[in-house]
C-alpha cells in the first residue's frame, strides 16, 4: 500500500519561508501527478498546488500564487513545496497525495505562522 510521509513543517514568523517534503512509497510515483493540500482548523481540506509527472506545475491556489513553488524529484519519490512570504492564513496541516487517484492520507505536517 502506498504510504505518504510529509515533513518539514514548523513554526515560522510571518514573512518567513519553509520547505515541505513528501516521500511516497511504491513504484508508480514518477508516472503520476502529485498535489499538496492543506487543512486549517475548522475548515475543509483544500488543494494548494499540483505538479505533473514530468515536473511541470499545473495548479496553484490563488491564495498562494507567486509565493509557493511545487517541485519534485522522481529519483527520490519526493515532492516538495517551497513556501515563501508566509502569512498567518497559511497556518494549517499540509498533506500530499495523488490528485487523480487519492490514496490514504498521511499524517501531514503542521505549519504555524505567527505574526
Amino acid at each position: 500500500q502506498v504510504q505518504l510521509v510529509e515533513s518539514g513543517g514548523g513554526l515560522v514568523q510571518a514573512g518567513g519561508s519553509l520547505r515541505l517534503s513528501c516521500a511516497a512509497s511504491g513504484s508508480t510515483f514518477s508516472f503520476n501527478s502529485m498535489g499538496w493540500y492543506r487543512q486549517a482548523p475548522g475548515k475543509q481540506r483544500e488543494a494548494v498546488a499540483r505538479i505533473s509527472s514530468d515536473g511541470a506545475p499545473t495548479y496553484y491556489a490563488d491564495s498562494v500564487k507567486g509565493r509557493f513553488i511545487i517541485s519534485r524529484n522522481n529519483a527520490k519519490n519526493t515532492v516538495y513545496l517551497q513556501m515563501n512570504s508566509l502569512k498567518d492564513e497559511d497556518t494549517a496541516v499540509y498533506f500530499c497525495n495523488y490528485p487523480f487517484n487519492l490514496r490514504p492520507w498521511g499524517q501531514g505536517t503542521q505549519v504555524t505562522v505567527s505574526s
